[in-house]
């Protein structure tokens, strides 16, 4: 198979030996480079015409793109000027900076004009195409921002990052995909480090500015067309470290997966180990460069090799409380807690809340054939629920839940774990975590019925004076306090007194929190169960022989 149609991981075309000995130029090339020419012979393709070189349309497959020689306060060089001159380039009129007094005290004091500029940016020439990302890595003033406008002059239908807008008024889930369904863009907002489900319902200008720049991350993927080219400039620079490695995991796994090109302009090096970029450029500020071209390697997110999980106590969850969705549930009879820590930071990054399982479930009776049906005693023994999994945002959609969830899982030494998960409708972390979904729960029968006396006097449970309603009208807070009262009491088996002394904002919260789940019930079951318990059985027998034989060393050693 000829060389040039070899592929990489990505499945691009692999540039040919001599764009990658020739990527750095520091003269101009002639009008047909003998090194696309070359390329071009060896693929099978005829060589591109001078006029339709800058091709409008985005890339479709692995491709040779040349940036032009760029000095600073002017456009591309001239070939015939940048070999004859490589710092001189015809000068024209309007990029001179206007006289000035200053201006001219400077210029005496420096002994430079207006006019001089500096070459910021050399002939690169880039391998481009589906699923292939390309990093600009430089301090200030390198080019960075000169090579990613290179790039959209040549290719006008690419999607910069910075020219993105959203619709005013409009909550944030309402601007992302839009015509896609809507686990397509919960997606991607987990996947731009937006996995938190109330800043799914902010409008766009009410976000800080990190938030601001992962939000027209998730939008630009929406828009962006497999095939399409997207321009990141100044990548990272109002994320903290954590957060921008995970964007730039997201970005190479999304990168790949939608078959995109992606061209990523930043400062920072502490990305590049999760970004894992096709082409490595690294510009300097003497207009000179570095191009490499790597293999990319499918490996988890680099953070996750620094994790570790301890053992943790029932308060540990009040720092993640406000993370969850529902912060204002009860935990019931928690059991185990299990804290993740990355090794760099003090404060854990992660929880995972094990409690002991509701009475009665019946897609738990159908997935173990009724097994705990009316039997608490085993249920307690042998049966956990995962009440709550909270990672920090910075690290939502990066892989580590569903690993974070298979360790602890192994931990507990029960036959049988459930979780019931609303998020299960959208996001498979519990299956990936090795859990078996058996189905989604439909509301209780007592609780319907509850539901329909609300409907009877006309309450809309997610309207905004819902609150209201609970606190004026008596018939309604009766409805909705035994509605809560039976969630207690399938839960923690007691607080029937309970929403008799809770606020209605709470009562409403609850209320809105049980009406509106309708969650997926996953179940995992040890396969070691068996065997486990048979070794736990055989060392008890053995420590009640050895106790039974020193009592009677003991008896037969004792005077009479």
């Amino acid at each position: 198979m000829p060389a040039a149609n070899k592929k990489y991981a990505t499945g691009c075309t692999a540039p040919s030996r001599q764009s990658r000995n020739h990527a750095i130029r520091r003269k101009a090339p002639d009008r047909n480079p003998p090194g696309r020419k070359a390329a071009s012979a060896r693929s099978g393709h005829a060589p591109t015409p001078a006029a339709d070189r800058h091709d409008p349309a985005p890339p479709t497959d692995g491709r040779i793109v040349h940036l032009p020689h760029v000095q600073a306060g002017g456009a591309a060089i001239d070939a015939k000027h940048a070999a004859a001159d490589p710092a001189c380039a015809p000068h024209s009129p309007s990029a001179g900076t206007p006289a000035s007094r200053r201006a001219a005290q400077v210029a005496e004091c420096f002994g430079i004009t207006a006019e001089q500029r500096r070459a910021i940016l050399p002939h690169l020439t880039l391998p481009i195409g589906p699923g292939r990302v390309i990093a600009f890595v430089g301090p200030s003033g390198s080019g960075k921002t000169t090579a990613l406008n290179a790039l959209a002059d040549q290719f006008p239908q690419a999607c910069a990052l910075d020219r993105i807008r959203f619709p005013e008024g409009r909550a944030l889930i309402d601007a992302i995909a839009p015509d896609a369904p809507l686990a397509d863009a919960l997606e991607l907002l987990s996947r731009s480090a937006l996995g938190e489900a109330r800043l799914w319902l902010q409008r766009f200008e009410t976000l800080s500015a990190g938030e601001r720049f992962r939000a027209k991350l998730a939008r630009a993927w929406g828009l962006t067309s497999p095939g399409g080219m997207l321009l990141i400039d100044e990548f990272g620079s109002g994320l903290h470290a954590r957060a921008a490695r995970a964007i730039a995991y997201h970005v190479r796994r999304l990168a790949s997966r939608r078959g995109l090109c992606v061209a990523v302009a930043t400062c920072r090096e502490d990305v590049l180990t999760d970004l894992q970029p096709d082409t490595l450029v690294r510009l300097n500020a003497d207009a000179a460069a570095d191009v490499r071209h790597r293999r990319v390697r499918n490996c988890p997110l680099d953070l996750w090799r620094r994790m570790r999980i301890s053992h943790g106590v029932r308060r540990d969850y009040d720092n993640f409380a406000a993370m969850h969705y529902r912060s204002t549930e009860e935990l019931g009879f928690v059991d185990r807690i299990f804290l993740l820590h990355d090794r760099a930071q003090y404060s854990p990054v992660g929880i995972a809340v094990y409690c002991h399982p509701p009475a009665e479930l019946a897609l738990r009776n159908q997935a173990t054939e009724g097994r705990y049906k009316r039997n608490l005693r085993r249920l307690n023994a042998e049966v956990r629920i995962l009440r709550r999994l909270v990672l920090h945002p910075d690290l939502r959609g990066c892989g580590v839940a569903h690993r974070f969830v298979r360790r602890t899982l192994r931990l507990l030494d029960m036959r049988y774990v459930e979780c019931l998960a609303a998020m299960g409708a959208v996001n498979p972390v519990f299956e990936k975590a090795g859990m078996t979904r058996v189905g989604r729960c439909l509301l209780p029968r007592a609780q319907q019925r509850i539901i329909d006396e609300l409907a009877a006097l006309d309450v809309d449970v997610f309207a905004g004076d819902f609150e209201t309603q609970v606190c004026t009208r008596p018939a309604v807070r009766e409805c909705v306090a035994r509605l809560v009262q039976n969630w207690y009491r399938a839960t923690t088996g007691n607080g029937y007194a309970r929403p008799a002394r809770q606020s209605p904002a709470l009562l409403a919260r609850l209320c809105r929190g049980l009406v509106g789940a309708r969650p997926v019930y996953y179940l995992w079951e040890n396969q070691n169960w068996d065997r486990d318990q048979q070794e736990a059985e055989q060392l008890r027998r053995n420590r009640v022989i050895i106790a039974q034989n020193e009592q009677a060393d003991q008896a037969a050693g004792a005077p009479d």
